[in-house]
């Protein structure tokens, strides 16, 4: 397991079984359980400029040296899948048809990260019967959908207990279960400052309308927390220095 930048993963090719399919443009993320549920691929004259979801049960291993992100999957699995207009939210209708097409139940179906879907080709159940499975469909309309854009979150101002502090510059993710671990801010246009680490479990809010993140920290709190930069080792060691800045139990077991 390691703890990587989104940032890092944009542009990189991403190669299906068969040959490459395009590129990594952005995330979605839950933001009740905050973990990816899709990377967006941008397929480029392939498509002619078609953009689909692939979901995390699909990742394969990531090259770091080649700049490619493989999947488990075909060229001609991905051409027939469902597209999406990054413009537009993602809607339980949307999910539930790439879901359909892929013969995978639904992840908001079960009580954890991932149930039913386990990460993992191979792992998952068959979709639900009818009507169960137009139960859940219909769930959608009615449901609060948790799922947010890297990109759009990105920039997005952090609004203190006491005010204004920073900006959202990138996300930190665990590329092992591809939970966000971290949110990166940037407080350097507020006051002479540097950049810093916060975790999603001190997020209370996030209204997309006002490019707002409120976070349950101080001023002074992010300000005198343990900086980031780019030569910062995201070992267990700065992770617990963090927490124990902010007072807060840390997300692992030791």
């Amino acid at each position: 397991m390691m703890l990587r930048r989104v940032e890092s993963l944009r542009r990189f090719s991403i190669g299906a079984n068969d040959g490459e399919i395009g590129k990594v443009v952005e995330f979605f993320f839950d933001d009740d359980k905050w973990t990816i549920r899709y990377l967006v691929a941008d397929t480029g004259g392939w498509l002619s400029g078609r953009k689909v979801l692939i979901s995390p049960i699909f990742f394969g291993t990531v090259d770091w040296e080649s700049n490619v992100f493989r999947v488990n999957l075909t060229r001609q699995q991905i051409e027939n899948s469902p597209s999406i207009d990054t413009d537009k939210p993602v809607s339980r209708q949307h999910e539930s048809s790439f879901y359909d097409y892929y013969n995978y139940p639904y992840y908001w179906a079960g009580a954890g990260l991932w149930d039913p879907v386990a990460v993992g080709p191979g792992a998952a159940t068959p979709v639900p019967p009818e009507p169960e499975a137009a139960a859940l469909r219909q769930q959608s309309d009615s449901a609060d959908i948790h799922l947010r854009s890297t990109k759009d979150i990105t920039g997005s101002y952090i609004e203190t207990t006491d005010g204004d502090l920073g900006h959202v510059q990138d996300f930190i993710i665990d590329d092992q279960n591809w939970m966000i671990r971290y949110l990166l801010i940037d407080t350097t246009n507020w006051w002479p400052g540097k950049k810093v680490l916060i975790s999603p479990e001190w997020v209370k809010d996030m209204v997309e309308t006002d490019s707002r993140v409120y976070v349950d920290l101080t001023q002074e709190q992010i300000k005198t927390s343990p900086e980031y930069d780019d030569e910062t080792v995201l070992d267990r060691d700065y992770e617990a220095r963090l927490y124990r800045h902010y007072g807060r139990s840390q997300y692992w077991r030791d």
